[in-house]
Order: structure tokens, then sequence, then C-alpha cells
């Protein structure tokens, strides 16, 4: 992998991730852009003690453009993107409109594909392998950064979960702070430990390969299964078979079948609502223990996905005891979730 650092016109980071060492990224941004201006903050919510960032300036972001005006896609003759060369591999660049901004954190745009019309599952193994690498520098990267308590990467997929731009990519939060949800699973984490004197993941995991119905996938280095209690109709954890605490620490056997097993899952996410559905939305987020806790060694390391699609043309919405208690019914058994996924395998 080659690692390339430029700027974009506004003097946004713009950085190109390329799987030939001999690649030559000598493009400029010829637009003129005025720089970023935010007003993203932070505030505490005083009584659950959640963050929520405020960040106006976002009601301004593109939406929905058409694919001839995509600001992903390469750029092209009288036509100058985000991205200023005329073709890249994996692209990373600093948010033009961000949610976390200069003390209060950083948001990157990961484009995964110079393919407007491809989506992650669409990738090869070696162009997915990229992807990780990239995902796992700017890990290293953004952690070393003062004020970054967490490193989050993720991927929204489809109108239906509310992205704006339907070109492949991802994106990388850099909090200020440990995520709500992160502090949770950290309470869950040391709570089991004093009972038990056992890690709660290891035991999740134990538990979940020794039951075997939510079992999607087993690899010699990964496995993927249907929560217990998944909160989503369709859910997978990712994880690997030996426990690590972010993505620097995965070994080369687990980054090396890591393509493969999320590859297939993804296609499968595809193939549960039958040939004539269209795309499947979804989520994909990567847990990584926070910078800074005190004992990173007892995180786990893990990918969830889901969707908000429960069957064919229904969605799952966050409605009253969701949104409203943050208590969370599922229509989909997880049983029931993960027979389907089984089914649904790709053809050796």
């Amino acid at each position: 992998m080659k690692k390339t650092t430029t700027r974009l016109a506004d003097g946004r980071e713009l950085i190109y991730y390329d799987a030939s060492d001999d690649t030559v990224r000598t493009a400029t941004d010829p637009r003129p852009l005025d720089p970023v201006a935010t007003a993203a903050e932070v505030r505490a919510d005083p009584l659950l003690g959640d963050a929520v960032a405020i960040a106006s300036h976002r009601q301004g972001r593109t939406y929905h453009p058409p694919a001839d005006e995509c600001p992903l896609c390469p750029s092209r003759e009288g036509r100058h993107t985000e991205i200023p060369a005329d073709a890249y591999d994996v692209a990373v660049f600093e948010n033009r409109f961000p949610s976390l901004a200069g003390d209060h954190g950083r948001c990157e745009v990961v484009c995964f594909t110079p393919d407007h019309d491809a989506s992650f599952a669409d990738l090869t193994e070696d162009q997915a392998a990229l992807v990780l690498d990239a995902w796992t520098d700017r890990t290293a990267d953004l952690s070393r950064r003062p004020g970054v308590a967490q490193v989050f990467c993720f991927e929204n997929r489809g109108a239906e979960i509310g992205v704006t731009l339907g070109h492949p990519h991802g994106q990388i939060y850099a909090y200020p702070f440990v995520t709500p949800r992160t502090e949770r699973m950290l309470a869950s984490l040391a709570a089991h430990r004093e009972a038990t004197g056992r890690n709660l993941f290891d035991d999740v995991v134990a538990r979940e390969r020794a039951d075997g119905r939510r079992v999607v996938l087993d690899g010699d280095h990964w496995v993927a299964f249907v929560p217990y209690a998944a909160h989503w109709p369709y859910e997978v954890h990712l994880y690997p078979r030996r426990r690590v605490p972010d993505l620097l620490a995965l070994d080369e056997p687990a980054r090396t079948e890591f393509p493969q097993i999320y590859l297939e899952v993804l296609r499968r996410f595809d193939r549960i609502f039958g040939p004539e559905a269209p795309p499947t939305p979804y989520i994909s987020a990567w847990h990584q223990a926070p910078v800074h806790a005190a004992d990173r060694s007892q995180f786990a390391l893990h990918l969830e996905l889901f969707t908000v699609r429960r069957t064919s043309g229904k969605l799952k919405f966050l409605a009253g005891s969701e949104s409203g208690m943050n208590v969370f019914i599922n229509d989909v058994p997880p049983e029931i979730a993960a027979d389907r996924l089984r089914e649904v395998a790709s053809k050796s």
C-alpha cells in the first residue's frame, strides 16, 4: 500500500491509499473554495450525561445530487470533485460538512471505490483489504491526535438509512469523548469481570459458538453471528477469534481472512429479501477500544452490521418505545434471522 497526503483547495486534508507502490499523485484541486467554516459544538445532556453534537452548518450539505454531479467520483474535464485525481483506489478526506470539528473532534469521508454504481459488496478481496488498511491507518493517526478519545469507522448505505450521497463510501469520526454506547459496554465488561473473573466479550463469543443456532459464519480467524438479544431485524456481529482492542492489533492471518468473511456477509444481506428486492440498506459499525481506556486489552474489537428493513417493502422504524425509552422491540427472532442468512450463502 502507498499512502499519499495532499490538501484540497480549502485546506482540508486528502489522503490516497493506492494498492500499487509506484502510483504517483500530482493532481491539485483547482476549485475556488473558501475555507471551511463550521459551527460544531458538543453539549452535555444534564439528565442522561450524553454528549450531543450541535452542527447547524450541516443543513447546507450536498443532498442527493445526480450521478453526474457526485462529489465523490474522480474529477474529469469540466467537473471537479472532492477528489482531484481522474482515478483512485481508496481516498480519505476531511468532511466539508463535519459533525465534529476543531477542538470537538474530526470527521472524515472514506471513498471505497471510484465506481459510483458499486457497493462495498462488489469489491474484490484485494480492494476490501485496502479499505481495511485505510481504516487501520486512520485509526492510528487519529488516535495520536490531542483530544481524541475514540475512533469510529462506519458505513451508512441506502436512502432509508439517511444517506445523502449514493457513491459507495463510509465515514470516520474521531470523538473528543467516549461514546455513550461504549461507556455502557465498558460498564458491563467491568461488572462481568468483577462477578466472574472472566472477560464478557470472550464469554459472549464462546456462548454463541457453543450454541450454534445464531452463528452465520465461523472462519479460522473470525466468527459472525446474530446476537442473542438482537435489536434489529437482521443484525450480525463479527468478531476476530483472538480478542484484540482495535484494528491496529489484528494479526496478519486475521487481516487476510477478513475480506472473505465480511464480503460474504454483505452479499448475504443483499439476498435475504429476494432477488427482486432493492439493495439492502444497512449500517456497518466498527467498535474499538477508547484511546485512553484504563485496560484496553479487555475490550474486544468487533463490527456490528444491521439493516432497518424487516421484510420486503417494510422498514423497522424507531417509534415510541425505541426512541422514547430506548427499549427495542424486534419483529424477527434472532434464530430465524440466522437461518435466513445461512440459507442465502454464496454458492461454492
